[in-house]
């Protein structure tokens, strides 16, 4: 019987597992890593909890801030009274607000400059000089500047003045802006009523009268009437000057025009006063007093009593009234007037008729006048003409 005991043989009776060679080659897994601590659970937990807290405040801040925000843009603002507010051309958004901050038309130049922001406008606000009316809100106010409608100044010139004279009121305007370069040719502005904002130069006043007579007189001069002694617009506009400055009356316009264009036509010498004064004193306009009987014969080149047909310019601006008149003057015979003392004039046919409403003139003349008034000078309308000399009778007074 074989002894069956020895080294290998188990005590048990079984045989040990044998291990394949690949088997004892690899390696054993890892063991699984400890479970994380407590404690650094809870730091992600605290981590965590404070971001959600920062970001929970910052959005209750922001909805406190926009309501803030919102609240201050709509609310009345500080004005006491209305204000007019000039916005400088080229101003920026921050410094549209500051300037409406500065004059106390807003509360915060910050929630303007938010609101500009927030609804993309910053390239259409509009510079200029606006009213705010008494409590404006910055809603209110932002309206205003984006809607664009400065405060409008108005400057009348009226009809007759020289250029000079006419230089001398845009001069005189305060809301105007810059100087005149030089004093415009007589009769080359429009007397009207115009409009202007602040900011705008007296210049571009100049050339907007400037042109809107050249535009004027070309209107007029292509409806003017057949057979006028009259060649060209420039001659209408001298001619309109003199009828603008013998009568304020516009229903006597048309009739005045009648008897220049009458006696013109007769070759007859105009003899109107207002020439005489200009040929003295240019565009200063006026005399301040009466015409002396010397000043009559004395010849310069605008005294239609020492000249034949036009001047040589306009002796002062005419309106659109003078001009049509002389475009489409009256039809009559008359060749003289008169002052009739009641701001208006009688009109003649004839020398002799004339005469008779001259003398009628110094009557009511000498009625006015107080003893110690009476003074060596005269004027065309206080001398009746000749009938017997060369020199043709007067047109005027």
């Amino acid at each position: 019987m074989n002894d069956s005991s020895g080294p290998f043989t188990p005590q048990n009776g079984s045989r040990p597992a044998l291990k394949s060679p690949r088997a004892a080659l690899e390696p054993e897994a890892a063991p699984p890593p400890p479970p994380a601590s407590r404690h650094a659970r809870n730091q992600w937990v605290v981590i965590g909890n404070l971001i959600m807290s920062i970001l929970l405040v910052g959005l209750v801040g922001s909805l406190l801030g926009f309501v803030y925000a919102r609240q201050a843009f709509v609310a009345p603002g500080p004005l006491q009274q209305d204000r007019a507010v000039f916005i400088e051309r080229g101003s920026t958004a921050e410094q549209v607000a500051q300037t409406l901050e500065r004059n106390g038309v807003i509360n915060s130049a910050l929630v303007f400059s938010g609101a500009v922001q927030l609804y993309g406008v910053r390239g259409d606000l509009k510079w200029g000089e606006y009213m705010f009316p008494r409590g404006a809100s910055t809603a209110e106010a932002l309206a205003i500047v984006l809607e664009g409608k400065p405060i409008e100044y108005r400057i009348t010139i009226p009809e007759g003045l020289t250029s000079e004279q006419i230089v001398g009121r845009l001069r005189d305007n305060d809301v105007l802006t810059g100087d005149i370069a030089r004093i415009p040719r007589e009769g080359s502005l429009l007397p009207d009523t115009y409009r202007f904002t602040r900011g705008t130069s007296r210049q571009q006043m100049v050339d907007q009268m400037t042109q809107f007579q050249n535009r004027l007189v070309q209107q007029i001069w292509a409806r003017r009437g057949p057979d006028l002694p009259i060649r060209t617009p420039e001659e209408l506009v001298i001619l309109a000057s003199i009828v603008e400055k013998e009568t304020g009356k516009a229903e006597e316009r048309p009739r005045v025009a009648g008897v220049f264009v009458n006696r013109l036509t007769r070759r007859m010498r105009l003899q109107s006063d207002p020439t005489i004064v200009y040929g003295i004193v240019g565009g200063r306009g006026t005399l301040g007093r009466g015409i002396l009987a010397s000043e009559i014969q004395r010849l310069t080149p605008y005294n239609t009593y020492q000249i034949d047909g036009l001047p040589p310019t306009p002796i002062a601006n005419p309106g659109r009234a003078a001009m049509e008149a002389v475009a489409n003057p009256a039809r009559h015979r008359d060749l003289f007037f008169v002052a009739d003392g009641t701001g208006g004039h009688v009109f003649a046919e004839t020398l002799e008729q004339h005469n008779r409403n001259v003398a009628n003139w110094r009557r009511i003349e000498r009625e006015r006048a107080s003893p110690d008034a009476t003074q060596d000078r005269t004027s065309a309308a206080d001398t009746p003409a000749p009938a017997a000399t060369g020199t043709p009778p007067r047109a005027t007074r």
